[in-house]
């Protein structure tokens, strides 16, 4: 009787596929400790995701630029996170009226005014400024890499004799300087005792969320102001020349013109008033991210 043949099976793998099944498991394992170790920043996790993002979404990098990407992206526009805090931060009743957002082509401005930031004459950020400063430097600098130029004003009126700043140019830059000086040293010293369990696991970092480099202290002085108040002299003028006219037209009298006249100076120191309180402010310059 003849013997069934036996049916043969597919060939066994290499030997060598097990091994190296087993050296991509452990790499696997290796990586995912070593991000689980790590702090990730921000801003350079957005980079990467846009730098993916950007090849499906019809915009490649440009290869005639060396593969540098074109564009610049708004991490405060393009992060619903951050836009949705600014804007809870600009409804608080206490800020009400005093914070504006405004986009331009540098990037995110947010100008706060109206508020006593500093002592007349003085660069020294009042209580109130800080308790400001930091609900906002947690929001923008602890979420992003973007530096952040830091504009200071002042009002019209000259320090007095007895200042050690001899101009308002002074003045202002001590004034934005001190705001980046609260950011770069007494905010960062804040905010490490006040995290400092994150700080020991390595998942914050200080040194570079509220790194000096980032941030760039501008003095505008009282240029914009005075601009304001030649433009409202120039409107009050106007007003009196108008009244003039109607005098010598016999519209009004004597009595009425004076009476007038006196309503508008009145109006000007009012408005006058307004503007200084205006201008105690600063404003902050939350640069578009470059993308490379």
């Amino acid at each position: 009787m003849a013997k069934c043949k036996k049916e043969e099976g597919p060939p066994p793998p290499p030997g060598w596929m097990a091994t190296f099944s087993d050296l991509n498991s452990l790499l696997m394992t290796f990586f995912v400790m070593l991000f689980s170790m790590s702090s990730v920043s921000p801003g350079k996790f957005q980079q990467a995701a846009v730098s993916f993002r950007s090849p499906f979404s019809g915009t490649p990098p440009s290869v005639l630029t060396g593969g540098r990407s074109l564009s610049e992206e708004s991490l405060i526009t393009s992060n619903p996170g951050i836009r949705v805090e600014l804007f809870r931060l600009q409804d608080n009743p206490k800020y009400k009226g005093r914070i504006t957002i405004e986009e331009n082509d540098r990037g995110t401005i947010i100008k706060m005014q109206d508020m006593a930031f500093f002592e007349p004459g003085s660069a020294r950020l009042t209580a109130d400024a800080k308790e400001l400063l930091y609900k906002l430097g947690i929001i923008l600098i602890e979420h992003s890499n973007n530096e952040i130029e830091i504009y200071g004003f002042t009002d019209d009126r000259p320090p007095q004799n007895t200042s050690i700043y001899p101009s308002n140019w002074h003045l202002a830059a001590a004034r934005a300087a001190s705001v980046a000086k609260f950011y770069a040293d007494e905010m960062k010293q804040k905010r490490t005792l006040e995290r400092l369990a994150d700080v020991k696991e390595g998942k914050f970092d200080p040194e570079y969320y509220y790194n000096a480099d980032r941030f760039f202290p501008i003095a505008v002085g009282d240029k914009d102001i005075i601009n304001d108040i030649e433009n409202l002299k120039s409107n009050i003028e106007a007003q009196k020349l108008k009244l003039k006219e109607d005098f010598e037209k016999g519209k009004i009298n004597i009595s009425n013109m004076k009476l007038e006249e006196k309503k508008l100076e009145e109006q000007y120191k009012k408005n006058l008033e307004i503007l200084r309180k205006k201008y105690r402010r600063i404003d902050l310059l939350i640069l578009r991210q470059r993308l490379r």
